[in-house]
């Protein structure tokens, strides 16, 4: 679950991590009242599930209260990624020497936590890690003991040469890190971390990415779900209780389990195709399910193809081929069906999509080309 600018900046003051107060606006009017409450040059900042708020014109410095107001009509009208603006943060403008990035993830590849810093900060990580690899720091956490004090210093090091920055900034990424354990993250990042001109260290910018799996055991986090600014496509499949991202490829794929989800993905990639999304229905037998993830799939305009990879195991294929023919019934298909299905009741859901005029292969390379074929024409 993604978090505003905002929120994330309440749950990391709960660990000590310095920020310049602000405060949050729904109206220009609502703007201008706490830029004059402020009385000084402030930034206005679009609250939005997004990066590139900066690049899209999300972000802009006013002089005063009239200016901010001006600033917040521009980005109140913006569409940032799909997504529209309904709410902004502002926040006291600083003058900055230096600016840092301070992050937390999780390596799935060692199975552990990694918290990055980087002088290159301000920007985009990705991009520096592109660019100037030599940049981006690493420390590989034991969760068990957490960041070591000897760890953090090192990291902060790389970021200050002053003694006392480098201890205000270790004590910072070892909140950070706190931070994202207590709350359950799966990212946690400051961008930047800044120094001002007067020499403090703080923290000017706010991400958190909570995992899903841990909101059940945090209901006052899960609370915090804006989901106004999240996708139509995506909180409705969290409403049917589907796994569904949606990307940028023509090649909408429905599979169940999310390993042979990636596996799909990574087929129609080899065959040259773009992936439209990841949709994982599951191990269920609920036939409502398919028909869920077909009028998601079919909503997007960008498909040209839709693939149904299916092994069944506890899911059912005849339940799975039941849903396809329910749904189609119900929806007016403008773009080619290809569906895969083996396993169990296999033989029964080739019967049932037979009859109602499908067809239906057993070979998964087979079925992914085709689908990246008719996608393409």
């Amino acid at each position: 679950m993604n978090l505003h600018e905002f929120q994330a900046r309440e749950l990391f003051g709960r660990y000590g991590i310095p920020f310049v107060a602000g405060e949050v606006a729904e109206t220009p009017a609502a703007v201008r009242a706490i830029a004059e409450r402020l009385a000084g040059p402030v930034v206005v900042k679009a609250q939005v599930h997004s990066g590139g708020r900066g690049k899209a014109g999300g972000v802009k410095v006013a002089r005063d209260a009239a200016d901010a107001a001006a600033h917040a009509a521009r980005i109140f009208s913006l569409t940032i990624q799909g997504l529209p603006v309904r709410r902004v943060l502002v926040v006291p403008a600083v003058d900055i020497a230096s600016e840092c990035y301070l992050g937390v993830i999780i390596d799935r590849a060692a199975q552990r936590p990694v918290v990055i810093a980087s002088a290159a900060g301000g920007v985009d990580i990705e991009e520096v890690a592109a660019r100037t690899p030599d940049r981006i720091h690493r420390v590989t956490v034991d969760p068990r003991y957490g960041l070591l004090p000897h760890q953090a210093m090192a990291l902060a090091f790389r970021l200050y040469d002053d003694l006392a920055k480098v201890r205000a900034a270790a004590e910072i990424a070892r909140q950070l890190y706190a931070a994202f354990t207590g709350l359950g993250a799966s990212l946690a990042e400051i961008n930047p971390l800044a120094m001002t001109t007067d020499g403090r260290v703080v923290a000017l910018d706010a991400k958190l990415v909570v995992d899903d799996n841990e909101l059940p055991a945090r209901p006052d986090i899960a609370a915090l779900r804006d989901s106004s600014a999240e996708a139509p496509s995506e909180q409705r499949a969290r409403d049917a209780g589907l796994s569904f991202i949606q990307l940028k490829g023509t090649v909408g794929c429905c599979v169940n389990g999310a390993g042979l989800a990636m596996a799909t993905m990574d087929l129609v990639k080899f065959y040259g195709g773009e992936p439209a999304n990841f949709l994982d229905i599951g191990g269920s037998s609920n036939p409502q399910k398919v028909v869920d993830a077909l009028e998601i799939i079919t909503a997007d305009p960008a498909v040209r193809a839709i693939l149904f990879n299916i092994f069944g195991g506890i899911t059912r294929c005849d339940d799975v081929a039941n849903g396809i023919v329910e749904a189609t019934g119900r929806l007016s298909l403008t773009v080619p069906l290809v569906i895969r299905l083996t396993g169990t009741n296999e033989e029964a859901a080739i019967e049932i999509l037979t009859r109602a005029g499908f067809s239906a292969l057993t070979d998964m390379d087979q079925a992914v080309e085709r689908a990246v074929a008719l996608a393409s024409r």
